[in-house]
């Protein structure tokens, strides 16, 4: 097999999940053209992603302003484009039923495509396993279906643009804040696409209070963008406003830091120290940028979503499987133990 595309088009932190799966395939087939098929909500997470020769991006309509019929003529022309590429092979690894993936990699005409179960109509089918293992674990059992050496579970890795980065130490400069050994930078993430994911506001005010008088820590606070009433995207710009204003009166070093773009958001985590956040693709993403973490699991499986990076984590959940039933203690006395290195 000489030219291998890979068909990624959900969330965020499921595409970072699949990074492994580049650096084994780079292993297994050093001479390869590898490339990434992903949408451009998701497109960001591959930025500079030293194994891949080629990441290409189309917009899902659900995520344009433009006409669906503009959106599907686009999508058209970039299949078409990549159908002159002549792959070998193509790979659908997220799991459940990938119908519309295969449509998508049925336009590209390649030699196979593979995929897992219960995915129909694909060339090399894998089995689905019911049995709970890190996304990261469960894409590589594509390698061996189609004869090829699957290797050691790598991190999954995300990278900062240099740009994004210094724009984030110079907003960091601007509010007086300079972190340093006695002084660590906490990022802290505030939301949660599932209800029993997210920490409530006064929490992350009483966390941060807790840490900077124990350590001296300064925060940049992120958030997804928006309203929380908007049917497609809501995001926690009111909860954050609670946030800034009790930091505020408290007078604690805190940077709010607004992500538009998703390179903002990576970025702004690319020049903390540690993160404290809930499950989710800001979690994921802080992980593949090597980021200490205390991780607030509610409803989601720690054993399928962990953090799978190269930095220390503690994951807490609760037996409730509610983010709101975690104490302010236990996350701060799990930071700190992270923090002075008992953590591993």
């Amino acid at each position: 097999m000489k030219r291998v595309l890979i068909i990624r088009r959900d969330n965020i932190g499921d595409l970072v999940c699949t990074t492994p799966l580049f650096s084994a395939l780079r292993e297994a087939l050093p001479n390869a053209y590898l490339a990434a098929l992903v949408n451009s909500y998701n497109a960001e997470a591959l930025h500079d992603n030293p194994v891949l020769d080629d990441v290409f991006v189309y917009t899902k309509a659900k995520h344009s302003e433009r006409s669906k019929l503009r959106v599907w003529w686009d999508t058209w022309r970039l299949m078409r484009s990549l159908r002159a590429k002549q792959f070998d092979l193509v790979l659908l690894p997220s799991g459940g039923d990938q119908a519309h993936a295969l449509k998508l990699a049925r336009m590209i005409k390649p030699g196979k495509v593979a995929g897992f179960a219960p995915t129909k109509g694909l060339d090399v089918t894998v089995p689905a396993d019911n049995k709970p293992q890190l996304e990261a674990e469960r894409i590589l059992k594509l390698l061996p279906a189609l004869g090829l050496r699957r290797g050691k579970l790598s991190p999954v890795s995300t990278f900062a643009r240099n740009e994004e980065r210094a724009a984030a130490r110079m907003a960091l400069v601007q509010a007086n804040i300079e972190p340093g050994p006695r002084k660590p930078l906490i990022g802290l993430h505030i939301s949660a696409r599932k209800p029993r994911q997210r920490w409530p506001a006064e929490r992350f005010v009483e966390l941060a209070a807790r840490l900077n008088k124990a350590t001296g820590a300064a925060f940049m606070l992120f958030w997804s963008p928006g309203d929380e009433d908007h049917p497609q995207h809501p995001g926690d710009d009111r909860k954050a406003r609670e946030i800034i204003a009790a930091c505020q009166e408290r007078n604690l070093p805190l940077l709010p830091y607004p992500t538009e773009r998703l390179e903002q958001l990576i970025g702004g985590l690319s020049v903390c120290q540690s993160v404290i956040c809930s499950d989710g693709g800001a979690m994921h993403l802080a992980a593949g940028l090597g980021k200490p973490m205390v991780c607030l699991f509610g409803n989601s499986d720690a054993k399928v979503w962990a953090p799978c990076g190269s930095a220390p984590f503690k994951i807490l959940q609760p037996a409730s499987q509610t983010v709101a039933d975690i104490s302010v203690d236990e996350v701060a006395a799990t930071w700190r133990r992270l923090h002075i290195g008992q953590i591993r």
